[in-house]
């Protein structure tokens, strides 16, 4: 999202508008929080008299139904009222003649969140704030004139928490997260994000959960119930098929009806069903020639009236602007979104608010293009949300999360997240303490918690890999440290001050590894008892990644790797790689060279403490992938067109050719051999799957699916249980195998077994079958398949449809406003 982020630097296209236009933007902070309002007394019950005209209304009755207090505002307010109702507050921390976000003119009542609706002072109805983000709550960590901190917590990227496969953790994140959330006086948390990972080189693909819908879903479903278990609010996004960043606000992306609701609408189908967001960010990019704030089938048809959405749609920052830094640039004096289109279609909050869009508002209201009701039902759900807030319910938040206890669940989650791609002769886990280690890398000695953007989270501290191996007891190489701590203060320092001053949209530049000679290597070789290297990577928000030195390793990390392999093989000894990243990078043409591979993805604050657990065996990774590792890039499905067209930095069409091909649906179908396939993870021990049973062989509606897992190994740990289905495919082509359900043991000790029952249903068989606008299960014979990976199958069995089961009858959508083809497996 573009918040308050705006920047005066060369790329930085919204203050270009800004400058060009001649206009500025005021400070405009968040207020309407009443805290000394009148007690009306009634049958022995107090009431707020919220508008202060000393008798009890309806809508300040908490014993009526939502219904007819929002029926009873609605009645009261004016047409300017709701106007203001439908934008947000603008952005905090913008003063008069500003080019550049200050913190210090952020006057509002949560300094460095992202924003919030309006307050109708004359009714007492008070502004809900809202703020980032995916990795736990953002807001400014430190106050003028407050001796008081206000840090948050780092939870671990999205990438991170997905690879845990574990839903239940995840909601003790969110429950964590929501805490911070209610205690800091926020109302509503801009999370999760949950795009699909369509290319490995999307930039806020840490942000995201994975390549499947059905692992996004469940994962986002799980957030969501635990932030909103406080009584707050979360916002899913960004709805949808926001997969690059690049021209994100203007670029027209072309997919078929298919391939929009098996993968990019299905995850967020399953969020809306498994945990009812008190709302969902529409996107900022174009589908199919309309923009998704403006698509009335994707916002009113499919989200509430096939799916039962009960909150509101908010815009993403801006959303909605066509030409966004050219002519009709928000800050430019008569620019607008298309506030109609967009109010009519359902987008209910227009973000973060400009007074233009009100101006809008007003007159279409008066020349009745916009119609009272649709206005009072879009005014109606942004009440809903403000009825069942924290603020409305006076609750006094105390500034003092425990953020003690939520680092230790950031360690745990971490830690489960975590992924051992390799580890040859059992060189992990690894205790020994006789010598020093060898550490080289200089993400080692600054550990990268999380992507930059609005992802990014303001914590006290973070863990680096170095201080979590010393905190578990081994030594560094002082020699060895004394090299890099120097080269990685300076230059850390250099790009932390250019991010300061490019601002939360700035983008992360790689920091060259330090050069270290073959001299020192060998030195090191011969006193150390094993080498670490630590490869960084970060990403963040209005940049996606580039091949070259960013998806490939570059020169100086190969040449690294290459050296320091040489000199500790030569000496009998053994090479560990992290891996402190955000997504997928190239790994064949490397990992040979080394002898154990650990992907802790960004592990949030405690994320050094996280890999030690997984380095020394304290904790036995059970982190699978929840994408695909090519082999190399150019065998990704949507490499071809991916950015679309023209080439450069605007480019206006993206055709996704692939379809419903994304992820390993593309690599398994088309026998495409990925370096790590989806869902892949080693273990310090070994499992074994028995007894698959069905409880029926012919399908009639549901079916359950048991398999026992037993621990054959020396060693406690869990298992994730895959369960994949193979369908007939006689009306449409599929993938050869699909994920549809999974499961995660508990932490089995050896010799342990555990009976997991994993359930599937009519619509996990179907398939949308876009001439007979259906989700259709094919008769005949499906296959599933249970196992460790998409690919390292333990179990099989087969059930019988004996008739064709038309799931769901869905209306038209997404007609396509130019012709391309899917690509097919047959």
């Amino acid at each position: 999202m573009i918040k308050h982020s705006l920047q005066k630097t060369a790329k930085a296209s919204l203050f270009t508008a800004l400058i060009i236009s001649g206009s500025s933007l005021k400070a405009n902070p968040i207020k309407g929080f009443l805290t000394n309002d009148p007690i009306i007394k009634v049958g022995g019950l107090k009431f707020s008299d919220l508008n202060r005209n000393g008798k009890l209304d309806k809508f300040e009755d908490y014993r009526l139904p939502i219904e007819d207090r929002i029926k009873d505002i609605l009645s009261k307010m004016t047409d300017d009222e709701k106007a203001s109702l439908l934008i947000g507050s603008g952005i905090p921390g913008f003063s008069t003649g500003a080019t550049a976000f200050d913190p210090s003119q952020d006057k509002s009542k949560v300094p460095g969140a992202a924003g919030g609706t309006n307050p109708i002072k004359r009714l007492g109805i008070p502004a809900v704030i809202v703020s980032d983000g995916p990795a736990g709550v953002r807001i400014n960590p430190t106050r003028p004139d407050d001796k008081n901190t206000y840090y948050t917590t780092a939870f671990p990227v999205g990438t991170c928490l997905a690879s845990t496969w574990n839903e239940n953790l995840i909601k003790n994140v969110g429950k964590a997260m929501g805490n911070e959330v209610k205690e800091y006086g926020i109302d509503v948390l801009l999370s999760p994000a949950m795009n699909i990972h369509r290319n490995p080189l999307c930039g806020r693909n840490f942000e995201y959960y994975s390549e499947d819908p059905l692992l996004s879903g469940k994962i986002a479903a799980a957030m969501v119930n635990g932030v909103q278990s406080n009584g707050v609010g979360t916002s899913i996004k960004h709805f949808v098929a926001n997969n690059q960043e690049r021209n994100r606000m203007d670029v027209n992306e072309h997919i078929s009806e298919r391939a929009l609701r098996e993968i990019y609408l299905k995850s967020f189908e399953i969020a809306v069903k498994e945990s009812q967001p008190w709302t969902v960010m529409s996107s900022y990019n174009l589908v199919n020639g309309t923009y998704t704030s403006a698509r009335k089938d994707l916002l009113t048809t499919i989200l509430r009236n096939e799916w039962g959405f009960k909150g509101l749609v908010m815009s993403d920052w801006f959303g909605g602007y066509s030409d966004f830094s050219g002519e009709n640039s928000a800050f430019k004096k008569d620019a607008t979104s298309d506030v109609t289109k967009q109010l009519v279609a359902g987008n209910d909050l227009l973000m973060p608010g400009m007074p233009n869009q009100k101006a809008a508002i007003l007159e279409n209201m008066k020349n009745g293009k916009l119609s009272k009701e649709i206005v009072d039902l879009d005014v109606s759900r942004i009440l809903a949300l403000i009825l069942k807030s924290p603020v409305m319910n006076k609750y006094k938040y105390s500034n003092k999360p425990d953020l003690k206890e939520n680092a230790k669940i950031t360690r745990e989650a971490a830690a489960e997240g975590t992924i051992l791609l390799k580890n040859d002769k059992n060189t992990l886990p690894y205790n020994s303490k006789k010598n020093p280690l060898a550490v080289f890398g200089i993400t080692s000695y600054n550990f990268i918690s999380g992507g930059s953007g609005s992802g990014k989270v303001n914590q006290a501290y973070t863990v680096s890999l170095i201080d979590g191996l010393t905190n578990s007891g081994f030594s560094i190489d002082k020699n060895l440290e004394s090299l890099y701590k120097p080269y990685v203060d300076e230059q850390g320092a250099i790009e932390a001050a250019r991010m300061k001053k490019d601002g939360i949209l700035a983008i992360p530049k790689r920091i060259p590894e330090l050069e270290v000679s073959k001299a020192v290597i060998s030195s090191q070789a011969n006193v150390a008892e094993m080498a670490m290297i630590t490869i960084g990577r970060n990403a963040g928000e209005n940049a996606d990644r580039s091949v070259d030195d960013d998806f490939n390793l570059a020169p100086d990390e190969v040449n690294l790797i290459n050296n320091v392999s040489e000199a500790f093989h030569a000496k009998g000894k053994k090479v560990v790689v992290i891996l402190n990243i955000g997504g997928v990078i190239e790994t064949a043409s490397w990992r040979d060279k080394v002898d154990a591979i650990i992907l802790p993805w960004q592990g949030g604050q405690e994320g050094g403490n996280s890999v030690a657990d997984i380095f020394t065996g304290k904790v036995n990774p059970s982190g699978r992938l929840t994408m695909t590792f090519p082999v190399k890039y150019e065998d990704t499905p949507s490499a071809k067109n991916w950015l679309g067209t023209p080439p450069g930095n605007k480019p206006k069409d993206v055709n996704y050719e692939e379809g419903i091909y994304v992820g390993y649906r593309y690599f398994n179908t088309f026998k495409v051999k990925p370096a790590y396939e989806f869902g892949y993870g080693l273990s310090y021990t070994n499992f074994e799957y028995s007894d698959l049973k069905l409880s029926s062989t012919k399908f009639s509606g549901k079916m359950e699916v048991k398999v026992t897992v037993k621990n054959t190994g020396k060693t406690a740990g869990k298992e994730v249980v895959q369960l994949y289905l193979s369908a007939p495919d006689k009306s449409t082509d599929k993938p050869s195998e699909e994920l549809k359900a999974f499961g995660k043991t508990k932490l089995l000790q050896p010799g342990e077994s555990e009976t997991l029952t994993l359930t599937l249903n009519s619509d996990q068989l179907a398939s949308f079958i876009s001439k007979r606008n259906s989700w259709i299960a094919d008769a005949g014979n499906y296959k599933i398949s249970v196992g460790s990976s998409s690919t390292n199958i333990k179990k099989t069995a087969n059930f019988y449809v004996g008739k064709e089961i038309i799931v769901q009858k869905t209306n038209p959508a997404f007609a396509e406003d130019v012709a391309f083809t899917d690509l097919k497996s047959k």
